[in-house]
């Protein structure tokens, strides 16, 4: 089998490019080992505890027992699916802050910038959260719409926080995105709008986009230069032939372990596990970065959260409304309101976010003992603390040793208590007095820097946004992975596009971000120019040096 371009991973960014190449007319193969994405608990967006809890659609990772954390071993879901992990995710839509791109720029990104993103995310979306104007699009693949938000909570959510003295938003992914305000999402008529369901789908329908079921076990790289990728499907082992140039988009996680299995990486490393270097570039998998967080917990005073669909004849109930009407509970990850606000003054831009979800749950499902409550995700958006993703084995069936090192910058602990007690001071307004029975967790016993140090110790969790293993930056930097066309450093014909490449996190969940890499990679990959920068300026506190809200 041989195409023009052979894309390793149907994720995220590896669907957006699949769509873009096989309109351009060019060839594509798309190499995914995960799946089907059909039926209700991917599709269904109030299921979304489930895939990413199941071994059919799931990786099933989990990092090495983090130091700081107790030692406990995080789960680290990664998409084993057609849609990859857009299939398995919350389906929250953030694109990030103006200033993160601006700072991949800064960092070495060049072409990167706020003015150089925003009209590839105008480009990716179908808004339906109102006139699309400047800063949204009404055209693209990707649908993004918002929750009928029902609930009261939700609204009391946001109303606190304008009590609090907090801007109020009315949409933080077009000129504004601090305050608070309500959440968009990917679902359209009632369904996850996965990558595969946005990009791919239409893609396939084109008779130059292939699909390949298969383990990618390397890239095949001769004199200098990668022409294909070997897999393993069907018990044997055979090499899927690229013309133009071989892409790997397969997470942040499997795409340095495949730069690793295939001798680009440290040359040091390498040695460790016998594999002969291609090229010796020491920042693969490192500079893993994620946003690690903690779920808020209230009792409610009000029998009127989710809980009361929590048992199983209210799960089947949702679960047969959505069947029949795609309507329903069913038809929302019940993440409707949120917001990013700043943690102090001298902050120029949100570094802590908040999803508020009108039950107490944790992501795997498990409700909270006391029954009726609700909670905020809250967790800062730009820790210190680095990782990496190395090789446990030259076996490519062998999963990776992650290490996030999670809380290993001091900085992290002053920022998280910080959160929890804006987070307490939200959640004392009287917006929720009449919802507010008592604090579940951390409880209100839990007040000292040593006490709040130790539940987030033993609580803390992943939000699961790894990237930054692969990362962006200028071909004389001796870290950087890519250069900012997406080209691997030191090996022709190969490019590299995923949340990988991310000099640094960005604000909020990273879907939108990954999907907007692969749209811009796509372009640097035709050899086309980009489409033109915009001259939007985004809103930012013209008094954040003087005040924290």
């Amino acid at each position: 089998m041989q195409a023009d371009y052979v894309i390793v991973g149907a994720g995220s960014a590896g669907c957006a490019m699949a769509y873009r190449l096989s309109e351009a007319g060019r060839s594509v193969i798309v190499i995914e080992f995960g799946g089907t994405d059909a039926g209700p608990f991917i599709q269904m967006p109030g299921a979304l505890s489930f895939p990413m809890n199941m071994p059919l659609y799931d990786w099933g990772l989990r990092s090495e027992p983090e130091p700081n954390l107790g030692g406990r071993r995080l789960a680290t879901p990664r998409g084993k699916v057609i849609g990859g992990s857009s299939s398995i995710n919350g389906m929250v839509f953030v694109r990030g802050h103006a200033r993160d791109f601006d700072h991949w720029a800064d960092s070495g990104a060049d072409g990167w910038a706020y003015a150089d993103v925003l009209p590839y995310y105008r480009r990716m979306e179908t808004w339906h959260g109102g006139e699309a104007g400047d800063f949204r699009g009404s055209s693209g693949p990707l649908h993004i719409s918002r929750g009928p938000r029902r609930n009261p909570l939700f609204h009391a959510f946001v109303e606190a926080g304008r009590q609090a003295g907090y801007e109020v938003t009315a949409d933080y992914n077009g000129r504004k995105q601090e305050g608070f305000g309500p959440m968009e999402a990917t679902i359209w008529r009632g369904r996850r709008w996965s990558a595969a369901n946005a990009y791919l789908r239409p893609a396939l329908k084109r008779k130059n986009c292939t699909l390949v079921r298969a383990l990618a076990r390397r890239v095949v790289i001769e004199e200098g230069r990668a022409t294909g990728v070997e897999v393993e499907r069907g018990g044997g082992i055979e090499v899927i032939s690229a013309r133009s140039e071989v892409i790997l988009a397969a997470s942040a996680i499997n795409s340095p372990k495949l730069l690793m299995l295939s001798g680009i990486g440290s040359a040091a490393h390498l040695a460790e596990h016998a594999i002969a270097v291609v090229a010796d570039r020491p920042g693969v998998g490192a500079n893993l970065q994620d946003h690690l967080e903690i779920y808020m917990q209230f009792a409610s005073l009000l029998p009127i959260t989710l809980f009361k669909y929590w048992n199983f004849w209210g799960k089947g109930w949702v679960g047969a409304q959505w069947l029949l009407t795609k309507g329903g509970l069913g038809a929302s990850n019940q993440f409707e309101s949120c917001a990013f606000i700043r943690s102090a003054k001298g902050v120029e831009y949100p570094d802590i976010q908040y999803h508020f979800l009108p039950i107490a749950v944790r992501y795997d499902g498990r409700a909270a003992a006391e029954g009726h409550g609700f909670q905020a995700h809250v967790g800062p958006m730009r820790s210190k603390s680095r990782g990496a993703v190395t090789l446990r084995s030259a076996d490519p069936k062998a999963d990776p040793a992650i290490r996030f090192n999670y809380m290993s910058h001091p900085d992290d602990w002053s920022d998280f208590r910080n959160c929890i007690r804006l987070t307490r001071e939200v959640f004392g307004q009287e917006a929720f007095k009449p919802y507010v029975k008592h604090e579940i967790q951390p409880g209100a016993s839990i007040q000292s820097d040593g006490e709040i140090d130790a539940f987030i110790r033993e609580h803390a969790e992943s939000a699961y946004h790894p990237c930054g293993t692969a990362r962006m930056g200028r071909r004389d930097d001796t870290m950087a992975v890519v250069d900012p066309e997406c080209r691997v450093i030191g090996v022709d014909g190969l490019r590299l596009a995923d949340s990988s490449v991310f000099p640094r996190i960005t604000n909020g969940n990273l879907n939108g971000p990954s999907i907007m890499v692969g749209e811009k990679a796509a372009d640097h990959i035709l050899g086309r120019g980009m489409l033109a920068p915009s001259n939007l300026e985004p809103w930012v506190s013209p008094r954040w040096r003087e005040t924290q809200r």
